[in-house]
C-alpha cells in the first residue's frame, strides 16, 4: 500500500497552560516544547505508523527548524525525496494547549506556501490538506491516480472534487456538502461517513482522558484512508480512524502521540 502526502511541515511551538488565555490576557508559568508538526507531515507519519509506505511532498526552509521539523518523519520511514527546501522559513504553528486537553492554533506557513511543481509518482492514493496553497491541491489532484483524499483543515472551499473530504463539524459549515465520500469528526461524539449527502456509517471513539488533541484529526484522517485501501468495511474503517483519533488525543504532541496499527487494535479489543 502506497500513499503519497503532499502537505505542510511545520515546527509546532507549544506551550502547556493550566488554561487557555481570555482575548487580551496573558498568562504566566507556561512550559514549552518544540515538536515536528504540520498536518501534511503529521498525516504522513501517522500513516506510516499505520503500516502504509509513505512518500511526502512538500518544502522546508534552510533553516534549523527545518532539521527539526523532519525528525520524527525520518523516524518513521517517511520517504523524504520530494521535500523541498525552499528560501523562506520552515512553517511554524504556535500551539496553546490547556490542562484538559483543548487547544488553540496560529500557524505561520513560511515555506509551506511553496509547495507546488511536483511530480509524483503512482501511488495507491494521494492525501492533502489545506495548509498549502490551492494550487497544489489541484496539482495533487490532477496527479492522482488512485484515491484522492482532502483534509479541508483550515477550512476553505473546496474547487476541486475529491474521492474522500475528512472535516469536523465547524469546518463542514465552510466547506459544505460533498459528492463521493465526506467524513465528518464530531469530537467525543465520533463520527459520521456520508456518501453523496447518504449518511452510511457512523462510529464512536473508545474512552479515554484528553491530554492534548493537537494531531487528533491527523490521526483520524490517516488510519481512514489507510483503512479503506486495506478494503475493511466503511464501519469499521470509521471506528478504527475514530479509535487512531482518540489515541492522539490521550497523548502529549503531536507527530509523537500519533498511534501504531498494533495500537489500534489493542483499544478495539479492549
Amino acid at each position: 500500500m502506497e500513499i503519497i502526502v503532499v502537505g505542510s511541515v511545520n515546527l509546532d511551538l507549544v506551550a502547556r497552560v493550566e488554561r487557555l488565555p481570555r482575548p487580551g490576557e496573558t498568562l504566566s508559568g507556561a512550559k514549552l516544547e518544540r515538536i515536528p508538526g504540520g498536518k501534511g507531515a503529521n498525516q504522513a507519519v501517522a500513516a506510516a505508523r499505520l503500516g502504509a509506505s509513505v512518500s511526502l511532498a512538500g518544502c522546508i526552509g534552510d533553516d534549523v527548524f527545518g532539521t527539526e521539523a523532519l525528525a520524527e518523519l525520518e523516524d518513521a520511514g517517511v520517504d523524504l525525496s520530494l521535500v523541498r527546501r525552499v528560501d523562506a522559513p520552515t512553517g511554524v504553528a504556535l500551539i496553546l494547549v490547556s490542562a484538559d486537553g483543548e487547544n488553540q492554533i496560529v500557524v505561520a506557513p513560511g515555506a509551506n506556501s511553496d509547495v507546488g511543481g511536483f511530480e509524483l509518482p503512482p501511488a495507491d492514493a494521494v492525501l492533502c490538506q489545506l495548509e498549502i496553497p490551492d494550487a497544489a491541491v489541484a496539482e495533487a489532484c490532477e496527479q492522482a491516480r488512485g484515491l484522492f483524499c482532502v483534509n479541508a483543515a483550515p477550512a476553505r472551499p473546496l474547487r476541486l472534487s475529491a474521492d474522500l473530504v475528512v472535516v469536523n463539524r465547524y469546518e463542514l459549515e465552510v466547506v459544505g456538502p460533498q459528492p463521493g465520500l465526506l467524513a465528518v469528526t464530531l469530537g467525543a461524539e465520533g463520527a459520521v461517513l456520508l456518501e453523496d449527502g447518504v449518511e452510511v456509517a457512523r462510529a464512536t471513539p473508545p474512552r479515554v482522558e484528553a491530554v492534548d488533541g493537537t494531531a487528533a484529526g491527523d490521526a483520524f484522517t490517516a488510519c481512514l484512508v489507510v483503512s479503506l485501501l486495506e478494503e475493511r468495511s466503511r464501519g469499521e474503517a470509521l471506528a478504527r480512524a475514530c479509535a487512531a483519533g482518540a489515541l492522539a488525543a490521550s497523548r502529549a504532541g503531536a507527530q509523537p502521540s500519533l498511534p501504531t496499527a498494533a495500537e489500534v487494535d489493542a483499544i478495539l479489543a479492549a
